[in-house]
C-alpha cells in the first residue's frame, strides 16, 4: 500500500503547485486507487495529478473528510473527469453529486479491503485507518476532532503505528510517543515542534511525498 500526497500547502517536487488544502491518494494491488480529500482548487489538484502521473479517471473511490472548501473544493472538477468513482461524504456536502453513487458516512465503516472510516466524529470530520502488516496507519484531513477522539475511534482494530494529515492545533504530543511514522501536513500549527520533538519518526509533508506502508 502506498500514500501519495497530491495537494498540500507545501511541495517537495519541482513542477507541483502548493495550495491551502489537502488531498492524498491511497494505492494498493487489491483495489482501484482511493482519493482522500480533493484540496481547495480543482485545477491545482488536476495539475498535480498530471505531474505525479495519476490518472483521475482511474480513481475508484473518493472520501471527503469534511465539508470545508480546502478539502472538498476540488471535487467538482475531479468529478467532471471521473464519471464512476463511489463518493463517501459527510452529510451537508454541497457539491453536485447527482448521477453517481454517494454513500453518506455516519458511524465507523469499511470503505474497501483494509480501509476504514472512523465515522463522523464530533459532528464534523471523518478520518481513515489503513490496515497494514505493521498495524494501522491513520489519515486525517484537519483533525478538527480531538486527536484522542480520532485514535480512539479505531479502538479494537489493532495497534496504530503511524499517521499523516492535517493536525490543526494539536499539541498533546504524548499521543505520538510510540508511533513509528508521523507526517504533519496542511493546517498543522505546531509542525516545527512535532518535527523537533520526534526527529526519528516525524517527517516533512508536502505535495509529492510518498509513504510506503
Amino acid at each position: 500500500m502506498r500514500i501519495t500526497i497530491v495537494y498540500d500547502n507545501e511541495i517537495v517536487n519541482t513542477g507541483l503547485l502548493a495550495g491551502w488544502g489537502f488531498s492524498a491518494l491511497i494505492e494498493s494491488d487489491l483495489w482501484p486507487p482511493v482519493l482522500f480529500d480533493a484540496g481547495a482548487d480543482g485545477q491545482v489538484l488536476l495539475h498535480n495529478m498530471r505531474q505525479l502521473k495519476i490518472a483521475p479517471a482511474d480513481i475508484g473511490t473518493i472520501v471527503i473528510s469534511h465539508t470545508h472548501g480546502d478539502h472538498a473544493g476540488g471535487l467538482t472538477d475531479l468529478l467532471s473527469i471521473n464519471k464512476h468513482a463511489v463518493v463517501y461524504v459527510p452529510s451537508g456536502l454541497s457539491a453536485d453529486l447527482s448521477g453517481r453513487e454517494v454513500i453518506p458516512v455516519k458511524a465507523r465503516m469499511q470503505i474497501c479491503d483494509g480501509v476504514f472510516s472512523s465515522g463522523i466524529l464530533e459532528n464534523i470530520e471523518q478520518s481513515l485507518a489503513l490496515a497494514t502488516e505493521r498495524g494501522l496507519f491513520i489519515l486525517t484531513g484537519c483533525a478538527h476532532p480531538a486527536m484522542k477522539t480520532i485514535l480512539n475511534a479505531f479502538t479494537g482494530m489493532g495497534q496504530i503505528y503511524g499517521l499523516a494529515g492535517g493536525l490543526h492545533g494539536f499539541s498533546d504530543y504524548t499521543l505520538f510517543e510510540g508511533l513509528s511514522l508521523v507526517y504533519p501536513c496542511h493546517c498543522t500549527v505546531h509542525k516545527d515542534e512535532i518535527l523537533s520533538r520526534f526527529p526519528d519518526t516525524a517527517f516533512f509533508c508536502g505535495a509529492g511525498v510518498t509513504i510506503d506502508l
